[in-house]
């Protein structure tokens, strides 16, 4: 009964989804009020789609494995959190998570924007309701999560271990608020070209979406980091993993677009770049849902391996980018900017774009690289962080320089660079300082001094800008948080200390200035896993500390993961990590010291605070 709601839940929304494209169309040159059509439709399918996603939700919960999606990724045996988290922790209710938050948000936008042209409006429903219609049709003909097993299991399959995890169960649905806030910067951008309504009222309303978005991706970027540190081992905090690559590359976008919709709103400038940012997002977003969900990406965290499903999101990504080309070049007028960008805020932001533009580059070069190689050549490579490394890393140098220097300069009617004695002392002690934390830890001189001098330089201009009330409070909150986040990576990059070694129960060896012991090991049955938590002892200095690394053998599916052993400090993270050798009574037992882990945490929040300070402003 459940699974026959939920899919005639989707079937209903189709429905809708068609009747509200044929009422836009009929609608778009109206000059009164929203056809009240329209707004019944999509109230209608919204709650439809909160229908069939509660649905799969209560499935999940009274374990019901008469549904396919709920066996392959549930077991009797798992706690309530991850049976609940199970919903959209797999392929086919993920989907469905992305399309309740694709209905919910062209919702907020019609109750939200009452005072725009109403053309705009109906356009972006139009453009919204295309994609929602795709995703619809992809749903219920290749990925649908009402799919019955005949006869009905006993038990379920289990959800894969390492998504067992609260940080992870709480980041795909913050993550997907951030992807699926695209979409409506998307259709907004394109009803914008076709009414020439690229304004400053446009720009307004675009820029409470791009931070909406913005603020999200930040979070949802961030959990996964966390999670990645201490649930797979590796001791990190970024990987250069391709499915990191695909969130962090609308991530650029959005920053990039964020400080244009500024210029937009303030100076009428810059509507063509804009415009191209903001479809580019949803289109980055698009293009990572292609690479994850077709199963052409080797991670851990892809959801699927079919490539029928591959080739419908691709052709469907097409079919939005010859549509967004096509009214692009149709209704775009290029703006002809009659008055100097030179030493202006523009100018700034412009460079520091391009910036941007460079290192989505990058990334996205990293990332797809491989995979055009392997069709091309039948080659198998991976790009790691050496790629990634040399070719961002010099060129973040100028760019923190300029993030510092851009904020002091007027819109565009500035003559001349106010180089106040204040900002001098301040580069000159950013330069002293970086060059002795350089020379102290043995490292290459110049190109640290360099990198730590810029990053140190953005810290003081943001620190001194706290007190300049002719700075938003947002950017100064976020340009201080992100100078923190760079500094902390940095450093953190620059200073780690690890060691590794094998080790039987009560053995212990002496690596470089750090004594490692295998003191014990505890076996415990914990709900539906084995945990075996051995006690490390790590002597450094006289320094004693003691950890607690854990192995997990969870019986379904039959798996052996590693939790992480991690002491915080503000300064410092210790962590031991362990894994079992195979037809031996041996762990590896891996020591790392991370410096100012927690600060990178803490800024990554503070940053996404100064988004939402900025959030706050823009809705009053």
């Amino acid at each position: 009964m459940l699974n026959l709601i939920g899919n005639y839940s989707l079937i209903l929304a189709l429905i809708t989804s068609f009747i509200l494209l044929f009422l836009s169309i009929k609608n778009f040159k109206s000059d009164s009020n929203l056809n009240f059509g329209i707004v019944v439709s999509i109230s209608l399918q919204s709650i439809l789609i909160c229908i069939s996603f509660l649905t799969l939700l209560f499935s999940f919960i009274i374990s019901d494995f008469s549904n396919l999606a709920v066996y392959n990724n549930s077991h009797t045996t798992k706690p309530m959190f991850y049976r609940i988290s199970g919903t959209w922790g797999n392929h086919e209710g993920s989907l469905l998570l992305w399309l309740l938050v694709l209905s919910l948000f062209i919702s907020i936008f019609v109750f939200r924007t009452k005072k725009l042209l109403i053309s705009f409006r109906i356009l972006t429903i139009f453009f919204q309701q295309l994609i929602i219609t795709g995703f619809l049709l992809f749903i219920i003909f290749t990925s649908n999560p009402f799919q019955l097993i005949i006869p009905t299991p006993t038990e379920g399959l289990g959800l894969n271990p390492i998504l067992q995890d609260p940080a992870l169960a709480i980041h795909p649905p913050i993550l997907y608020l951030g992807y699926v806030g695209t979409s409506i910067i998307f259709s907004s951008s394109l009803a914008a070209l076709v009414c020439r309504y690229t304004n400053k009222e446009w720009a307004s309303d675009l820029k409470k979406w791009t931070l909406i978005s913005w603020i999200f991706l930040t979070l949802g970027i961030m959990l996964g980091s966390i999670w990645a540190y201490y649930e797979l081992g590796w001791g990190g905090f970024w990987f250069w993993d391709p499915v990191e690559n695909v969130s962090l590359m609308p991530w650029f976008c959005l920053t990039a677009l964020l400080h244009c919709t500024s210029v937009l709103e303030k100076r009428s400038n810059l509507k063509s770049w804009t415009i191209i940012l903001a479809l580019s997002t949803f289109i980055l977003s698009m293009s990572g849902t292609f690479l994850v969900r077709s199963g052409i990406l080797n991670s851990v965290h892809t959801f699927a391996n079919d490539p029928e499903r591959g080739i419908f999101v691709l052709i469907f990504l097409t079919v939005l980018i010859l549509i967004s080309l096509t009214i692009y070049f149709k209704y775009n007028d290029i703006e002809k900017l009659t008055r100097s960008f030179l030493l202006s805020k523009e100018s700034a932001i412009v460079i520091n774009n391009w910036f941007m533009m460079y290192f989505l580059g990058v990334v996205l070069v990293g990332t797809i690289y491989p995979i055009f190689l392997e069709v091309i050549t039948k080659e198998k490579i991976s790009v790691g962080p050496p790629y990634f490394n040399q070719l961002i890393i010099p060129f973040l140098i100028p760019f923190l320089f300029i993030m510092a220097i851009g904020p002091k300069l007027d819109w565009i009617k500035n003559k001349k660079f106010d180089a106040k004695f204040t900002k001098i002392i301040l580069l000159i002690l950013s330069i002293l300082i970086s060059y002795l934390i350089a020379k102290n830890f043995n490292t290459q001189v110049l190109y640290s001094t360099l990198l730590i001098s810029a990053a140190l330089y953005l810290f003081f201009i943001s620190i001194t800008d706290l007190k300049n009330e002719k700075l938003k409070l947002s950017q100064k909150v976020s340009h201080t948080a992100f100078s923190i986040l760079i500094i902390s990576i940095i450093l953190n990059s620059l200073f780690s200390e690890e060691v590794s070694v094998n080790l039987k129960k009560g053995e212990e060896k002496q690596l470089s200035n750090y004594l490692l012991k295998f003191e014990n090991i505890s076996k415990m049955e914990i709900d539906n896993f084995t945990s075996l938590k051995a006690e490390i002892h790590v002597i450094h200095n006289d320094n004693k500390l003691k950890f607690y690394p854990e192995l997990r053998l969870y019986k379904v599916p039959e798996t052996i993961t590693s939790e992480a052993a991690i002491k915080t400090s503000l300064f410092s993270d210790n962590l031991v990590v362990v894994n079992y050798l195979k037809d031996t009574n041996y762990l590896n037992i891996r020591y790392q010291k991370k410096p100012f882990m927690l600060l990178i945490w803490l800024s990554a929040i503070m940053l996404a605070v100064g988004g939402l300070i900025g959030l706050k402003k823009n809705f009053k």
